[in-house]
């Protein structure tokens, strides 16, 4: 059986619409565009030329795992974050939009010396050395699988001299040092919540979501012992909940930090929070 790109895609995008899952032809092109390597742009204007047999088979299998709800970074190997392309897997939060908010507001003062907890992927830290070149910084996570795939990451973008990553549960390893920035994207969801979540986003690491507490436990730990990590005026930018600012802003005030703000995103919801140590 042949088929052109074109109908394959729309094809495919029926079947991933009838399954449910939103953005259904924008997934189908991305995923024709990785099977024939050439940018989603360039498969829609090849969309009247015939796919070869193990074309056909290859976007039929990647279309089955789509099916199956795994996310299409998953599949593809890769997530598109900021300015830079990240190697991702399952053994990390896929990178999102939304966390782009996070490198903007940290971009905004200048830093040399960067603490990220929680690194996951590194997208944060990495995008942030690559837009200021004289800095480095320090990515911690929890997991070592973890560790791995930011370490590739800072390899592949050229930045392993300026970004170390380590193995440590929040601040329990990291040496006593004075950091200007430090930025982190904690797991911040209720348990309660969980059960609204898509399929995708519950094959992510669960560590990286919840807290299994109220949603603010990671909020609490950092803020308790940060500012022994921060020079005097250092920044601290966390990602949020839609509904934390006011409660992450308490917890902030209690701990000591100043000039606390909470950063609405693009649909005016809660989305970061910035303050500054004493």
């Amino acid at each position: 059986m042949t088929k052109t790109i074109g109908s394959a895609v729309l094809d495919a995008t029926r079947q991933l619409a009838l399954a449910g899952i939103e953005g259904a032809h924008l997934d189908a092109r991305i995923l024709m565009s990785s099977v024939l390597k050439v940018a989603p742009h360039q498969a829609s204007l090849l969309g009247g030329n015939f796919l070869d047999k193990t074309q056909l088979e290859r976007f039929g299998e990647v279309i089955q795992k789509r099916l199956s709800r795994v996310p299409v970074s998953h599949i593809l190997g890769y997530r598109d974050f900021f300015e830079h392309r990240f190697f991702v897997t399952p053994d990390v939060l896929d990178p999102r939009p939304e966390t782009e908010l996070l490198v903007v507001e940290a971009l905004k003062e200048s830093c040399q010396n960067v603490l990220d907890l929680g690194t996951g992927s590194g997208c944060i830290l990495l995008s942030l050395l690559a837009k200021n070149l004289s800095a480095q910084g320090l990515g911690i996570d929890i997991s070592e699988a973890a560790i791995a795939v930011a370490r590739k990451n800072a390899k592949n973008l050229h930045l392993q001299n300026r970004a170390n990553f380590s193995l440590s549960n929040w601040f329990s390893n990291v040496e006593k040092q004075k950091f200007d920035l430090i930025v982190a994207n904690p797991p911040y969801i209720h348990p309660n919540q969980l059960e609204r979540l898509s399929p995708e986003v519950l094959k992510e690491p669960m560590m990286a979501l919840t807290d299994n507490e109220d949603g603010l436990g990671s909020f609490k730990k950092i803020a308790m012992s940060a500012q022994k990590f921060m020079a005097v005026g250092a920044r601290l930018v966390f990602e949020i909940g839609y509904d934390q600012g006011p409660l992450v802003a308490e917890i902030l005030n209690t701990s000591g930090f100043q000039d606390i703000r909470v950063v609405p995103d693009l649909n005016g919801c809660d989305r970061m929070i910035t303050c500054c140590s004493k």
